[in-house]
């Protein structure tokens, strides 16, 4: 393939991403009661307290993918050395890659394309990495918040209680098991035929010591704590009688939740209003607050940055290293 006609196709296929993701776009913001409904409950509140809360949801949101810019940065030092604007670069392009992607698998792609040609399977590997560590600490909070609120909303007999505080403590404690054994991944990858091949590319995962992976589990938690902000903010200011530990609570059963659900493009944001409206009602009837809060946050961490990660789609050179 000659370099004309890479370049050809290399513009072609960030046409195709733009297209796509603002197509995606459009659809959703065009076709969204929740966003509907929280216009109408901003006209209700007082403006100068409505402009607050949500340039506080805005700096933490920039906030939020700064700090996913680093641990991402962190991740791939091991492959490549990027610069930070480099990394703020990739994550929000890989934002713009995720929204019309099932499963965000696009923000993969998004991301090891602003590394080199050579390392970027391995960055994809070492973003996996990342991810998990995301997960295993949502799946820790969202268990054991579940646990709380079978407890205190089901009417179960005290030992089932107990059992199922025991499951949810034995089901944390394997993932930080295997967390901070990832290592035992390469060997479980390479037992599998048709990926030895591949094993130069798994052996990323036996090179993160134990300080680093705590490291990785920090950046992780400082994310969801900023996040979990953002939503109790929204949340209190829109529903004020939720006492702020059922608030918290009940958020990290969303998050887990969530985290278990495919993520598709036509059902995404319905699925995390609905979700989050069924365990909200436990402590409130304002299902309309609840369904408005998320589509909030989903629109400023979600498609906003997607917005603003398609001007860093133009910089990628998918047959060699993104321009600076």
């Amino acid at each position: 393939m000659n370099s004309s006609t890479k370049k050809i196709l290399s513009i072609c296929i960030k046409v195709t991403i733009l297209g796509l993701a603002f197509w995606y776009i459009y659809n959703r913001l065009s076709n969204n009661s929740g966003i509907s409904n929280f216009r109408m409950l901003l006209n209700e509140l007082d403006p100068e307290i409505v402009w607050i809360v949500i340039s506080s949801l805005f700096l933490l949101m920039f906030l939020n993918w700064f700090l996913e810019a680093l641990k991402w940065k962190y991740l791939v030092q091991k492959i490549e050395i990027i610069s930070t604007w480099k990394s703020v670069e990739s994550v929000f392009c890989g934002l713009t890659w995720a929204v019309f992607t099932p499963n965000r698998i696009g923000e993969y792609g998004g991301r090891v394309f602003f590394l080199s040609p050579n390392k970027r399977i391995k960055g994809a590997v070492a973003m996996t990495v990342g991810a998990f560590g995301q997960l295993v600490l949502i799946n820790v909070l969202g268990s054991s918040a579940l646990s709380w609120f079978i407890f205190r909303f089901m009417d179960l007999n005290p030992l089932m209680n107990l059992s199922i505080a025991i499951l949810a403590l034995v089901f944390s404690g394997f993932f930080l098991l295997f967390f901070f054994n990832i290592h035992w991944v390469n060997g479980l990858l390479l037992k599998i035929k048709f990926l030895k091949p591949y094993k130069r590319f798994f052996i990323i995962f036996s090179k993160f010591k134990v300080s680093e992976l705590l490291y990785i589990l920090m950046y992780s938690l400082s994310r969801i704590l900023i996040f979990s902000t953002q939503y109790f903010l929204i949340i209190h200011f829109l529903i004020p009688e939720i006492h702020p530990l059922d608030m918290v609570l009940i958020l990290f059963i969303f998050y887990f939740v969530q985290s278990s659900m495919p993520s598709l493009d036509l059902l995404d944001i319905g699925l995390r209003a609905t979700t989050a409206a069924y365990f909200f009602s436990f402590v409130t009837d304002q299902e309309i607050a609840v369904m408005a809060a998320v589509a909030s946050i989903w629109l400023i961490n979600l498609i906003i940055p997607a917005i603003l990660g398609s001007v860093f789609v133009l910089k990628l050179n998918f047959f060699g290293s993104p321009r600076n």
